[in-house]
């Protein structure tokens, strides 16, 4: 028998987002974000939801652009601090040892440290409640060379992307595939 936890925010996992804006005087900022993920593959979107006390909350309304990009194992400490501080007060680039990487395609900023990077453009706003989720459009992918498998696309054993445990407030590590999905339910029909 299931036990009743409440409305919670629970959800296993959860991605840990590397979300990138330039704020009004062009000063890059990076935060962690974990409320978000992609929410249409045509056009290609994702999400991410802010409250609107966060530093980075007004450089996307303002720029009309952010990136998102994919944390790491190996750079989790990274990850966790531009979290934990504030872009108001600090230089969140220089403090946590990343490189500040202007977007060619769209008003932001990335971390070039991170394996993976969505470019996107603001596309929707919707005030959710104590968040604003974000709509970017993804315009481009770029990832690290060597993350990407034979044919081409990142493979997720060799970003070794960072999850988020909502219920826990923990960071944990992905495992090894274990089996094709939109296939393996084949043996049921």
């Amino acid at each position: 028998m299931k036990q009743s936890l409440g409305a919670k925010t629970l959800l296993f996992p959860t991605p840990v987002l590397m979300v990138g804006t330039y704020d009004q005087a062009g000063k890059p900022n990076l935060m962690n974000a974990a409320w978000g993920g992609i929410c249409c593959s045509d056009p290609p979107c994702v999400a991410v939801s802010l409250r609107k006390a966060r530093h980075s909350y007004d450089s996307i309304v303002a720029r009309k652009a952010f990136t998102v990009g994919i944390a790491c194992e190996a750079k989790m400490m990274e990850a966790d601090y531009v979290g934990i501080s504030s872009g108001r007060d600090s230089d969140k680039f220089a403090i946590a040892g990343l490189t500040h990487v202007r977007s060619e395609l769209v008003d932001a900023p990335y971390a070039e440290e991170f394996p993976v990077v969505l470019e996107c453009r603001l596309l929707h706003t919707l005030e959710i409640g104590l968040h604003t989720q974000f709509v970017g459009e993804i315009v481009d992918v770029k990832a690290d060379q060597n993350t990407l498998s034979e044919d081409g696309l990142p493979d997720i054993l060799k970003i070794k992307p960072l999850v988020y445990d909502t219920a826990h407030k923990g960071y944990h590590a992905v495992g090894p595939m274990l089996g094709r999905a939109f296939s393996i339910g084949n043996k049921l029909l």
